[in-house]
């Protein structure tokens, strides 16, 4: 799947992920959070019998895209993986030192599954791009900003909420998921963010959340063109 000449489309599950208020920490901060993410991605993926080193991974100072191996289950991605992320960001957050506002680690989370393919840069297509803006979507950032105690914000894609959430495999129920609706140069993403906690079915507690639209700033315009197609 490497070089220009010969690309190919590949379908995939795609896992966006981005530390909150990471340009306002200093340096030693930032590393501090970078080393923590890391952390708790590669607990979370251990505990559903994934290796984070091994994903196709474009990553940046507070955050990273992965594209996950062939033949991932969905399902436990979707689910458990999400639940175990929130319980291993609590004990982080939780460790003397780290427990105060300024040092806590929050994380906002974006799963979908589509068609990419591998460039020079990262991956192309369709998918990437839905992922990176339902994570960059103002109701997900909104969540932690409102509940000081929230440390994981998480959304997922219409499609996959569809076809892996309200199959009953999931570990999350879909009356934990609220929709949202976002729009940007004319295109409309769907996606849904869970409002209660990450926690098993039976223990997550919905709160009410009316369907929002809303409006990104102006993207590439050869990004949507290739996403409207």
């Amino acid at each position: 799947m490497k070089g220009y000449g010969n690309a190919h489309l590949v379908y995939r599950l795609l896992l966006a992920v981005d530390i909150q208020g990471y340009s306002k920490r200093d340096t030693r901060e930032q590393l501090l959070a970078q080393r923590q993410m890391s952390e708790v991605l590669d607990t979370a993926a251990h505990g559903i019998g994934l290796d984070h080193g091994v994903w196709d991974k474009q990553v940046g100072g507070d955050g990273e895209l992965a594209t996950l191996p062939e033949g991932v289950d969905p399902a436990p991605v979707a689910g458990d993986f999400v639940i175990g992320l929130a319980a291993t960001l609590r004990e982080v957050n939780g460790t003397t030192g780290r427990a105060s506002a300024r040092f806590r680690l929050r994380l906002r989370l974006a799963l979908h599954h589509g068609t990419l393919t591998t460039g020079p840069f990262g991956p192309a297509g369709d998918a990437p791009i839905v992922v990176q803006r339902l994570l960059d979507a103002a109701p997900l950032r909104r969540l932690l900003a409102d509940d000081a105690d929230r440390d994981l914000a998480y959304v997922i894609s219409d499609s996959l909420f569809e076809d892996v959430v309200q199959t009953g495999f999931c570990a999350l129920p879909p009356a934990a998921f609220r929709a949202i609706k976002v729009t940007a140069k004319g295109a409309v993403l769907g996606g849904h963010i869970l409002t209660g906690r990450a926690e098993r079915r039976g223990g997550v507690e919905p709160s009410p959340r009316d369907v929002q639209a809303i409006d990104f700033p102006a993207l590439d315009q050869r990004a949507f063109d290739a996403f409207r197609q």
